[in-house]
């Protein structure tokens, strides 16, 4: 196999290190009345050597807040996550979004969910199938000025601020593996701040979409911060030609969230495959379960168990190696009546957990 460290012969472990996963707990009322101490319990989704997590991305029709991704994590039996940021700058003290009604519902409310992609911080994304209705010149003059609130707060939040909402997740017993704060068309004092942020969330790194403008732009700042940036695909590989290979040249700082369930659903192909050839470069695995490209319905979001990807195969390898490759499950099949995204997710936690027992 073809070494794929770059001509500074940095590893993965060597640019980054290692560091000592949170410790953290939630708690349960004690049998012997609410005045006696309450028993501690630690939430593990660690099965077989293999991190099981979540992107909250998962939760997108659920009521949004840190307090509610908490509590979502604990109903799920979750431990580690892939944070979205805007749960996290509204629990910062961000200026309000003036089209924050389009992205989620209100805390005590809830709507179906719907596939579709997490919209950029500062824009209306997340409507079903990815389409944003259009702005009025009132809308757009909102949008401006917000854009310009939100640039002056960001440069100049203390992390000290930070540093609460990690302790809440800490005492939860959830551990935050990367940030999704999709940065690349910031100013680079923004940029500079969402690693100064995931950072101080105890990440190992920011999450964006995978493209080349987006890799060189966010790569310096994962190296001035020891850290790293990641890349989410989508259905890139269905292209003729497409390879990672350009964009990990860029800098050992560029590591990879491998979606699984696009890459088959739009190839075909193993998934394993990737891994395989890959992995030293793979931070992260988004999985779900999709049918393959010329199935019918082609390329569709599913219930577990019910499609075609090869999720045990993809766990199964990723524990026999021992590969440090997080496995986050990314829920965008439609919720049954009568569910929510949250039990939907504790279902496929659930699933892994059999597979990796």
């Amino acid at each position: 196999m073809k070494n794929r460290k770059n001509e500074k012969n940095f590893s993965r472990r060597e640019f980054l290190g290692t560091t000592a996963a949170a410790a953290s707990v939630f708690f349960i009322p004690s049998l012997f009345g609410s005045e006696a101490k309450q028993k501690i319990v630690k939430p593990n989704s660690n099965f077989g050597g293999v991190k099981i997590g979540a992107i909250t991305y998962s939760w997108r029709s659920m009521p949004g807040g840190v307090e509610n991704i908490i509590k979502y994590c604990q109903e799920s039996g979750i431990s580690n996550i892939e944070l979205m940021s805007n749960d996290l700058e509204s629990f910062l003290g961000a200026p309000q979004n003036p089209m924050a009604g389009m992205m989620r519902p209100p805390a005590g409310q809830q709507q179906p969910g719907q596939p579709g992609q997490p919209g950029q911080q500062g824009q209306p994304g997340g409507q079903p199938g990815g389409q944003r209705p259009q702005r009025t010149p009132e809308q757009e003059a909102a949008i401006a000025k917000y854009n310009e609130e939100l640039k002056k707060w960001r440069t100049s939040l203390p992390m000290s601020k930070v540093q609460q909402a990690r302790k809440l997740f800490d005492d939860a017993g959830i551990s935050v593996h990367i940030v999704k704060f999709s940065p690349a068309r910031w100013s680079d004092e923004e940029i500079d701040y969402a690693f100064k942020v995931a950072k101080a969330m105890g990440a190992k790194g920011v999450t964006d979409e995978i493209g080349e403008e987006a890799v060189k732009r966010l790569a310096p700042f994962a190296e001035k911060h020891g850290m790293y940036a990641i890349f989410h695909n989508h259905m890139q590989f269905g292209t003729p030609g497409f390879s990672y290979d350009p964009f990990l040249a860029v800098s050992p700082a560029v590591m990879m969230n491998f979606d699984a369930g696009h890459f088959f659903g739009s190839t075909g192909i193993h998934p394993n495959e990737i891994l395989q050839k890959y992995h030293d470069r793979i931070f992260s695995v988004h999985m779900k379960d999709k049918t393959g490209p010329k199935s019918t319905p082609p390329n569709t979001n599913v219930e577990w168990g019910k499609g075609e990807t090869p999720i045990a195969d993809v766990l199964l390898l990723i524990k026999k190696q021992k590969w440090p490759i997080h496995v986050d499950i990314e829920l965008e099949y439609p919720v049954p009546e009568g569910s929510d995204a949250v039990k939907e997710t504790k279902k496929c936690v659930e699933f892994m957990r059999k597979i990796l027992a």
